[in-house]
């Protein structure tokens, strides 16, 4: 899991709205993590299976990134990822600096993909 703020350079739309190829990005550094603690290697990202759009992230928002190891192949390892929102900012016009903590965190994004760590990478050695 990581955690991070969306900046007013992470905003690509007008209103402040971050792209949605911000939350992927932050889906591969998760993914990238996972496998260092899994294989000793930042492996590669091979493909997203299926991306969810849920709801929309402005500049201001503080974002959560969850991935989880679903399956582990001879090199394959597929995940899952969510990404959500726990603060969410400017929530009040005439008070820039507002934010707010979400007491339910809203789920922004989903994704679903294959990562790859090819045999002679892989520095820990599993039984299958």
């Amino acid at each position: 899991m990581i955690r991070l703020r969306m900046s007013s350079h992470d905003a690509h739309y007008g209103g402040d709205l971050v792209d949605g190829a911000r939350m992927l990005g932050l889906f591969g550094d998760v993914a990238t993590e996972l496998l260092i603690r899994l294989d000793g290697d930042e492996g590669l990202f091979v493909a997203y299976d299926k991306v969810e759009f849920k709801a929309p992230v402005y500049a201001g928002d503080y974002i959560e990134a969850h991935g989880t190891v679903t399956q582990i192949g001879n090199t394959s390892r597929k995940m899952e990822f969510h990404a959500y929102k726990v603060i969410r900012a400017n929530i009040d016009p005439s008070n820039p600096s507002a934010a707010e903590l979400l007491q339910e965190p809203i789920l922004v994004t989903y994704a679903s993909g294959t990562c790859v760590t090819p045999k002679d990478k892989q520095r820990f050695k599993r039984e299958d």
